[in-house]
């Protein structure tokens, strides 16, 4: 199944979609297109797929189109894959896939041939309340930001990062953090927070590694604690995280662990997978090895606890053409970055 989000990201994929297909069907898959129109739709999709023996579910979309995704998939055994076209694309950074730039016009391709040459692993994912996320939680000033400006139009989309800087200027400049009592597996930490991040991914937005010693498959989330007062402090925390000192930091506590509980003095807000969920009081807990994932061949292996995969495991394509019963094609080939258009079919890419 391909689920397709045509509101994510800041340009139309409509034709790019097609090609894709195409790609897809000339190696012997058997497609169902299913197009979102509303919050939750591909959470439903994803249901479906895993009720009616579908093998895999490929997200035409970005970072909040995954996580309704993982939602309905988690449990199931149907892998899931990514063809980026959303706005952060974190995931497909997190993962090595080509995403959206003046590098790649084109990059579904170039993700479609990884994700069939990739393999299939089991990972775990995080879970608030009732809602799964696959790359972290955030609590406080980032929650805050992501209130302030989700959804957004098309036309803020095409900002890219530069929508997020300007909002978290304008948010931090007045926030200015709350007492907290955060509770790690029975360990508790009583500070003034500006921002709690839990992670059960390393990379934090597009460039920022929060959590580098996250792994995927380890059974645990990993806690980020920013202590604080106001705008100066959240400034001293932005430019030690892009110094990749944070963790060094005294004014910095992290913890590893299954169960996080965090309350506040004043209500604080959530987010998951950079979608609001409400504020505190909040318990977050993983739920190991509860999806299957797609991952490229030329994926980072510090992000698995069990270290890259064997060059003999069996891949995407051959596994679902297995399990089909069906004769092996010849392997898709690898990932080639996208030929340049013309200024022309640039324009009639818009």
């Amino acid at each position: 199944m391909v689920i397709f989000n045509p509101t994510a990201g800041a340009r139309d994929v409509h034709r790019e979609l097609e090609r894709v297909m195409a790609y897809l069907e000339s190696c012997g898959w058997q497609l169902a297109l299913r197009e979102t129109r509303s919050r939750g739709d591909a959470t439903t999709f994803a249901r479906e797929a895993a009720a009616t023996g579908f093998h895999a579910v490929f997200v035409v979309g970005g970072d909040g189109t995954i996580n309704e995704t993982v939602n309905g998939l988690v449990g199931s055994e149907v892998a899931l894959g990514l063809l980026p076209s959303g706005t952060g694309n974190v995931w497909a950074l997190e993962l090595g896939l080509p995403i959206p730039s003046p590098v790649h016009w084109h990059p579904l391709l170039g993700a479609a041939k990884a994700m069939l040459a990739g393999q299939v692993r089991r990972v775990d994912v995080g879970r608030a309340g009732e809602r799964h996320f696959l790359l972290w939680a955030g609590v406080g000033l980032d929650a805050a930001v992501t209130e302030q400006i989700e959804p957004r139009p098309r036309a803020k989309k095409r900002l890219g990062s530069l929508a997020y800087v300007v909002a978290a200027v304008l948010v931090a400049k007045d926030f200015t953090g709350t007492r907290v009592e955060v509770n790690v597996d029975g360990q508790q930490v009583r500070a003034r927070a500006l921002l709690i991040v839990v992670s059960n991914t390393q990379l934090y937005g597009r460039i920022l590694r929060i959590a580098s010693q996250a792994r995927l498959d380890d059974g645990l989330l990993d806690v980020c604690i920013f202590k604080g007062f106001g705008f100066p402090s959240a400034v001293r925390h932005a430019l030690r995280v892009l110094a990749g000192q944070h963790l060094h930091d005294p004014q910095v506590v992290y913890r590893q662990g299954r169960q996080v509980s965090i309350s506040a003095a004043q209500p604080m807000a959530v987010h998951v997978d950079g979608d609001p969920v409400g504020h505190t009081p909040i318990t977050l807990e993983i739920v190991p090895r509860a999806l299957n994932i797609i991952v490229p061949a030329h994926a980072p292996g510090n992000l698995f606890q069990d270290g890259p995969a064997s060059p003999q495991a069996e891949g995407m394509h051959e596994r679902v053409r297995r399990l089909m019963h069906l004769p092996l094609l010849p392997h898709p080939s690898p990932p080639r970055p996208s030929p340049s258009l013309s200024a022309a079919e640039k324009e009639g890419e818009g």
